[in-house]
């Protein structure tokens, strides 16, 4: 345990204002349990040796080596309604683009290098690959409007595509769609520096938005580990979640307004500025989290916070799953409005981690523990905000809820504990693939679904006891995820692809979540991967009406197919 005396200190040196954002770091962090003999109170982070997980020869190969959906999913037939892309088709859209080639990507009439479209066609997990021929690059709504009426008219389907962070196969083909990508619609149309309203085309990158609002002294209300490629406009057809939703809250109430174009070329202009608009139904809400599939978002409109003045990351050692709850209970209670972060990681996650980047330092020279948690606040007084902290810190060590932290000190070791838990999606897909669960469940029972999956793969023989045995498919079964809104991430990573594999998994996965009453998708949405299991979360009632409205605004069909409901 910590007494103040060590602790203050500490809590002194981690008050100084922050920026927010992660990246691996090797810098020195503060302890805030029991110091290990030695001199000071500041510790390097742990240079324990990892192992490495080999990277197969598919993952190596990239993209074109993944297979085609349709050969993984044969089931999956062409809607017969879809009409073939011609010569005149194209033609057509490269003299309503023009961009001197580089708005369409032609691979109809000419031949076009794999590189070229291949980034539209695959998804980042490896695992869902389209055979996608065109590529369309609008830079404006009103080619965008355009785009869609002539496809409406002909009856060519469409997959509308931003930054393609997607974890669901909701923005890739399945046959041969055209891609309408966002890419060049990319401009800031309009900030507000009294009200923080925000406005900018759906193509910037979150990473980007969130750049511009910090030199207005604001913050984007959404931070994910792929802001330095997702889109916006994704972002909010996606209805993303992401690692602060604790203290932002969701999009679908941050989201002021959008501007979105219809499937017959209609241009929905609901680019409100206003917080409060109470007249008639709240459409733009339809298209937050519709993934695509009745209109394409061109814009929006969102509300942003001041950016914090204030900073301070602890990450810390957790001996169990249930003096994890307690110390998020604790967090709740004693940091109250400047809790923005509480991330849940299990060993698993954090040994592969190691095991990929063996360069990376560990955070804590003692362990490993059962759990992790990484605790963020961000506020406007680094002096009321650090004492705060240090109350906490210091009762939840006291009372052995905690075994062991570490405080970050500066922006680089913010970083650098920020990374322990952004790399882990990344290094769960190294070895081959991931299946992966994002999923809202009950706290209490959260972790069990963990647990019960990583048996049920171990009894069927398809995991082994370690990551190091390459005779299974499966490295091994990961959770983390954001405790603040109970958001599970379960990964299974593999080092291939496997039927066997999926079967274990599905339904089992989505039956073992409706059965304590959770929902299959909590961030990520449904895309191709959830479609079918939709009734796992969702009433026959509801889904009738989600039909309802694909029907009413997208008759043909062509907006997204194969997906969703």
């Amino acid at each position: 345990m910590a007494c103040r005396s060590r602790l203050a200190p500490a809590i002194r040196a981690a008050s100084a204002p922050k920026l927010l954002r992660p990246a691996a770091a090797t810098a020195a962090t503060t302890p805030i349990s029991n110091p290990t003999p030695s001199t000071g109170t500041v510790r390097c982070l742990s240079s324990t040796p990892a192992r490495r997980i080999r990277t197969t020869q598919a993952r190596r190969a990239g993209p074109a080596a993944t297979k085609f959906t349709t050969d993984s999913y044969p089931e999956i037939k062409r809607d017969p309604k879809f009409a073939e892309i011609t010569a005149e088709d194209v033609a057509y859209f490269k003299e309503l683009l023009g961009g001197g080639g580089s708005a369409v990507l032609d691979g109809v009439t000419q031949e076009l290098a794999a590189d070229d479209v291949e980034p539209y066609n695959g998804d980042w997990m490896r695992k869902y690959r389209g055979h996608c021929k065109l590529v369309l690059k609008p830079g404006s709504t009103e080619e965008v409007s355009k785009i869609l009426k002539y496809c409406n008219d002909r009856k060519l389907a469409v997959v509308p595509q931003g930054g393609n962070t997607g974890l669901v196969g909701g923005s890739v083909p399945v046959f041969d769609e055209i891609v309408v990508s966002t890419s060049r619609m990319n401009q800031v149309r309009f900030f507000d520096d009294v009200s923080g309203v925000l406005v900018v085309d759906a193509g910037v990158v979150l990473e980007v938005a969130d750049q511009f609002l910090a030199e207005k002294g604001y913050i984007f209300p959404l931070d994910l580990g792929a802001k330095g490629s997702c889109h916006v406009g994704g972002n909010v057809a996606t209805n993303a979640g992401g690692l602060r939703l604790l203290r932002y809250g969701s999009l679908h109430g941050s989201v002021l307004g959008i501007e979105a174009v219809l499937p017959d070329g209609t241009i929905l202009n609901d680019l409100s500025r206003l917080r409060k608009d109470n007249t008639g139904y709240d459409l733009k809400q339809l298209f937050i989290g519709g993934e695509g599939t009745i209109g394409m978002i061109t814009a929006v409109s969102i509300h942003c916070p001041q950016r914090p003045k204030a900073v301070n990351v602890a990450f810390l050692g957790v001996d169990s799953y249930d003096k994890l709850l307690v110390a998020f209970r604790e967090a709740k209670a004693q940091l109250g409005e400047i809790l923005s972060a509480f991330e849940m990681m299990d060993s698993p996650s954090q040994e592969l981690l190691h095991a990929v980047r063996p360069e990376a330092k560990r955070p804590l020279d003692s362990g490993p523990y059962p759990f992790y948690c990484l605790i963020e606040t961000s506020g406007s007084n680094a002096d009321h905000d650090a004492e705060k902290l240090g109350q906490f810190l210091e009762h939840v060590l006291e009372k052995e809820v905690v075994a062991d932290g570490v405080l970050a000190q500066d922006e680089t070791q913010l970083r650098a504990l920020w990374a322990q838990r952004e790399g882990i999606p990344e290094v769960s897909n190294h070895a081959g693939g991931v299946y992966k669960y994002d999923v809202s469940l009950p706290l209490r029972d959260l972790y069990r679904l963990v647990d019960d999956t990583r048996q049920r793969l171990r009894d069927a023989g398809l995991a082994g006891a370690s990551i190091d045995d390459e005779s299974f498919p499966v490295v091994d079964v990961l959770g983390y995820g954001h405790m603040g809104d109970s958001n599970l991430h379960l990964n299974v990573a593999v080092r291939r692809y496997d039927k066997a594999v999926e079967r274990c998994l599905e339904p089992f996965v989505y039956e073992w979540i409706a059965g304590v009453q959770g929902s299959i998708s909590a961030e990520h949405g449904l895309g191709l991967a959830k479609k079918n299991y939709i009734g796992y979360s969702q009433t026959a009632t509801k889904i009738g009406l989600m039909r309802q409205l694909k029907q009413l605004y997208d008759p043909n069909g062509i907006m997204n197919p194969y997906k969703y409901v």
